[in-house]
């Protein structure tokens, strides 16, 4: 696992041997079953996850008690409460895996040691930043200005492994809309 994260890094920054070490040192790898709360909500998220292979969920729930899905990891990526996890606050959100998963975690101390004693690996992290803020900012302007159904169909076209292996009522929420109204959308955009 942490080979393939070493891969994804060197696409975009140059790691020596001693940063390849470091991330061999600071991350460590799990294997985790589908439907595991990985952290959850009124907790301090203790890790960030980097996703190898499966699908990662992001949620919260509301006061009436519904679950509202805020984000997924389609593989490769990190994934974790971030506002929360990198000022050490209680979190009001859960991350739980959808499918069997690889992952690598990282703690927050880990992380930052590894950021201070590798400037590849700090420019790594700017870049997964401004690629999150990008991916933020897309999302909330999807959600803003496009229909149900055009969500829906960038969704499938940028990510169409999602929808054989995550669960309807939970791209649903993601797409901001009920399960009813989806499967009606995914029926017309068959026809």
């Amino acid at each position: 696992m942490l080979d393939k994260f070493i891969q994804i890094v060197s696409k975009t920054v140059s790691l020596s041997s001693v940063d390849e070490g470091l991330c061999k040192q600071h991350f460590e790898p799990i294997l985790v079953p589908k439907n595991r709360m990985l952290e959850e909500e009124s907790n301090v998220p203790h890790y960030i996850y980097f996703v190898i292979s499966g699908y990662v969920r992001l949620f919260s729930y509301d006061e009436n008690g519904n679950e509202h899905t805020s984000h997924f990891n389609c593989p490769p990526g990190f994934i974790t409460s971030y506002q929360h996890f990198i000022n050490q606050t209680r979190s009001n959100e859960n991350v739980e895996t959808v499918t069997d998963c690889e992952l690598l975690r990282i703690s927050k101390n880990n992380l930052d040691t590894l950021i201070s004693q590798s400037p590849a690996l700090k420019d790594f992290s700017i870049y997964v930043l401004q690629q999150s803020m990008t991916y933020n900012e897309n999302r909330s302007k999807e959600l803003a200005t496009l229909s149900a159904e055009q969500r829906y169909l960038n969704l499938i076209t940028n990510y169409p492994g999602i929808v054989h292996n995550v669960p309807l009522q939970y791209i649903a929420s993601f797409l901001g809309m009920n399960a009813k109204s989806l499967s009606r959308i995914r029926r017309q955009a068959i026809k």
